[in-house]
């Protein structure tokens, strides 16, 4: 069954346009109902513009607290009757109770780490700066706390011969773009199985 998707997005949108292109392909069963941005200025409106997806405008400025802010988002992600809602370069917390306790389980990030390793910003750059030779790509339910949801999906990608960090998350992304798909992907086949605080990705199988 098709799975009807909201993204929020801060930035570029490199990992909502991958999401785009393996819908139209046919790889991602999915239908990507709006983007939310808090920023006016994310190129990602314009990706979202050009594959004729409606854009949702939140801004922090707008409103006495963030709780408040992530109210209006759940109107949104209600109003469009969402049923996943995806992360991809969104820079802010969720902190509302209300859209956290609604759409519980119901939302994922992507972290360019192996989490629990290098939580937060600059992930990348912290996995570079500590010499790791391993680092790699989370995805992950959201909740409360910082990186800290059950994990759906992690892959590990050799950074070894990295000589920046720039490397570093040019070699994630690219796994990124095809890992991203496919877990929403699963999400409409229901190809995922919760233990704990942990989370199972069970692939489609090979026919």
């Amino acid at each position: 069954m098709t799975v009807k998707v909201a993204v929020l997005a801060s930035g570029r949108g490199s990992n909502f346009k991958a999401l785009i292109d393996a819908v139209e392909s046919g790889d991602c069963d999915a239908r990507i109902l709006v983007l939310i941005t808090n920023n006016p200025d994310a190129p990602a409106i314009t990706v979202a513009k050009q594959a004729g997806i409606p854009v949702e405008i939140v801004q922090r400025m707008d409103f006495p607290d963030r709780g408040s802010m992530d109210d209006r988002i759940k109107v949104i992600l209600d109003k469009h009757g969402v049923e996943l809602v995806v992360l991809a370069g969104y820079m802010l917390l969720i902190k509302g109770k209300k859209l956290l306790d609604a759409y519980k389980m119901r939302i994922i990030n992507i972290h360019p780490a192996l989490l629990p390793s290098f939580p937060g910003v600059d992930a990348q750059k912290q996995a570079f700066d500590y010499g790791a030779r391993i680092s790699g790509l989370t995805i992950h339910f959201v909740d409360e706390n910082l990186d800290a949801g059950p994990i759906i999906y992690q892959e590990a990608v050799d950074i070894s011969g990295c000589k920046s960090a720039g490397e570093v998350s040019k070699k994630i992304i690219e796994r990124e773009h095809a890992a991203y798909p496919m877990i929403v992907d699963s999400f409409s086949k229901g190809h995922y199985a919760v233990d704990g605080r942990h989370v199972r990705f069970a692939p489609k199988p090979r026919s």
